[in-house]
Order: C-alpha cells, then structure tokens, then sequence
C-alpha cells in the first residue's frame, strides 16, 4: 500500500489545502502544526478543529509535531516532520509549492554533496541571514536560483535535504491561486493569509474553505490577544538568555524595545535587523511567551485524529512505534503543554487541549459543505 505524508499547519485549511490532500496517493498521513505555527504565531482556530477539517478533506492520520519542532526555521521544521512521517512508514512525501522542478534529483544531489553544502554554510559572512546562505548555497553547488518570495518552494528545498538518503519519493504539486502572502479574497482558492484577514466575511469564507461552517463556530484567536502575557515575560524574566535560542544581543534589543512597542507587530519591526529576520524575531518571541527551554524531543508520537482507514493502519505500528493517543498524568511533550496552556490564555472559550482529550476518530469526519 502506497503510505504519502502531508506536512501542514492548515492554518486554516482552504481549498488549496483540499486540493493538496486529493492529490496525495494511497493512505494519507498529515504532521499537523499544533498551537503555534512555524513562523512563530498562534494558529487562529485551535488543533483539534484543524485536525477535524483535515479528516473532512480527506486526510486518514492527523499527528501533532512538537512545538519545538513546528515553531522553527524551514529546515529544522522539515526534519522533524520528516522523521515523524519515516517512523509511520511513509513511501512518498506530498507538498505544494510554486515551482515545479526534480526536487528528488535534488536530493540525490544533496545525499552526494551533503557535507560540502554544510562546509559552504558555514564559511559564509555571519551578518547574512539563514535563507540568504541557503539561497548561495542551492545556486552555488546545484545551480538553482529562488527568492524569499516563495516560501513553499523554500520548505520543498527544506524536504529535499530531511529525505536525502532515505527511500521516501517527492511529489510536488503546484500551488494554485493567490500567492502565500497574498490578502485579497480571490476567488476559489485563496491563501490562509487572505482567510485569517478576512475571517467575518462569511460569504468569502463559505467560496474558499471547503469545512467553512466548522470554522466560523469555533474560537478565534490572535497576536493581539497573547501580547500583553508576551510584555509581562518580558517586562518580569531575570534573564532571557534562558530560553531557547535567545541569545544575549536579541535579548538585549527585545528589552530595549518591549517599553515603546505599540503591539506585536511594532516589537517585531524594532528588534529585526538584517541579519535577524522578522520570521526568526517572530518565532523567539513565541519561544519567550511561551517561556521554551532546549528540550529532547519526544519519542512517542502524539495522535490527533484518524478515519477508519487510518485506524486500521495505526493497529499495524502500535508494537513497533511509540504512539500516545490520550495525555493523562504522564506528559507527551512538556514543552508542547505547555504551549496549550498559553495559548488557551487566549479566551476562556478554549476547551483543554490535551488533559483527558480523546482522539478524532472515524465518527468526527463530516461530507464538504455546499
């Protein structure tokens, strides 16, 4: 049987997403950001929803990637998915990106020039950012040149160097519609970007999403929600250099500018630099909200949701694979946790999201809405 893997955030899931899922072969196996998205903001609609409109769409296992997997740089994220999805038995991996291209040639050419490309990492200028060195080194050792302007064609570079080396075949495909960034309501297959912007419109809602209805009912939260708790940690930690990836110049400049920040987005334009991109501010803010400390990864893997097929399938790993279903007095992921709980500061109207939490299953999954 033909096992692909999805990496997402869905956040939230639109009809491109559905598309990307209809396109996946065989049993389709989603690693699913959970409450904190990779560039380092809360997700608008909480993980179980996103898990329940991914059944909908036609996903057979959602699992959750840890936060300190989710909430980082593109390669980082990549190789955490990735092993995620190898320990489940994946044979192909699915993305979406804007540029079709032989990305399993370029991971043939990476499993070759793996350690070259590292040594050409680090030999480049310090004051350059991470996705300028990738870009000089993708155009200097495989002769492809891209922009930061599209960030799925980054991610599919990301997966190409988490595959290398493993029998896991790419399958790219075309990103339709609006571009990832894009905010204006397009029709049919809009980006997340444009859904969260325009999230009362509930007429633009029902033409792009393909579960609208389970999305307009649920709770709904923001940067603007958690900066105030973002300020407070700020304002009352000792030291910020304790959490992770914060190092003393950043803490340093986030100090200096947390006193005259409007809001979230205002600390975020005083404490990025050149060097320091508004994404990595983004995501060591999250880290200091959430007060993240380096942490091993979790060996189990955390179950969210699955159809019938899918149950099946996971019937199959249970004796070989680490899976935890349902979080009681034993924790999964600590740090994950602990993320929930911040992010369920985020209204009173947020259900637990793990303690006693019982996995989706076959009965959660609900035909598209008309």
């Amino acid at each position: 049987m033909t096992v692909t893997g999805i990496i997402a955030e869905f956040n939230p899931l639109h009809n491109g997403h559905a598309y990307l899922l209809q396109q996946a072969e065989g049993l389709r196996i989603v690693a699913m950001s959970g409450n904190f998205m990779q560039r380092g903001e809360p997700a608008i609609v909480d993980k179980w929803t996103r898990a329940e409109m991914a059944l909908a769409s036609g996903a057979d296992l959602v699992v959750e990637l840890p936060f300190l997997v989710a909430v980082q740089s593109a390669d980082y994220f990549a190789q955490g998915a990735v092993d995620i999805l190898a320990k489940l038995g994946i044979s192909q991996l699915t993305f979406g990106t804007e540029e079709l291209m032989d990305y399993n040639a370029l991971a043939r050419t990476y499993a070759d020039k793996g350690v070259e490309m590292v040594d050409f990492l680090s030999q480049l200028p310090q004051e350059l950012s991470y996705p300028q060195k990738a870009q000089a080194m993708w155009s200097k050792l495989a002769g492809i040149d891209f922009s930061g302007a599209s960030p799925n064609h980054i991610l599919a570079l990301a997966y190409t160097k988490a595959v290398a080396g493993r029998d896991i075949e790419l399958k790219p495909v075309k990103r339709l519609g609006a571009g990832f960034h894009d905010s204006s309501q397009v029709t049919d297959f809009a980006s997340a970007t444009a859904i969260r912007k325009h999230a009362q419109d509930r007429d633009f809602l029902r033409q792009v999403m393909p579960q609208a209805g389970r999305f307009e009912q649920a709770v709904k939260v923001s940067w603007d929600t958690y900066f105030p708790f973002l300020r407070y940690q700020i304002l009352t930690h000792p030291d910020l250099t304790t959490i992770f990836q914060v190092s003393q110049e950043l803490a340093s400049r986030i100090c200096s500018a947390i006193g005259p920040a409007k809001d979230f987005d205002d600390l975020v334009e005083r404490v990025a630099t050149k060097r320091y991109t508004k994404a990595r501010i983004r995501r060591v803010l999250t880290y200091i909200l959430v007060q993240a400390k380096e942490t091993p990864l979790p060996s189990a893997i955390r179950v969210l949701g699955f159809s019938s097929a899918g149950q099946t399938y996971l019937a199959g790993l249970k004796k070989r694979v680490p899976l935890v279903t349902r979080i009681g007095q034993d924790p999964w992921d600590e740090v994950s946790q602990q993320a929930d709980r911040v992010y369920q500061l985020g209204s009173t109207e947020l259900l637990e999201q793990n303690w006693g939490r019982i996995v989706l299953g076959p009965h959660s999954n609900r035909k598209k809405e008309t």
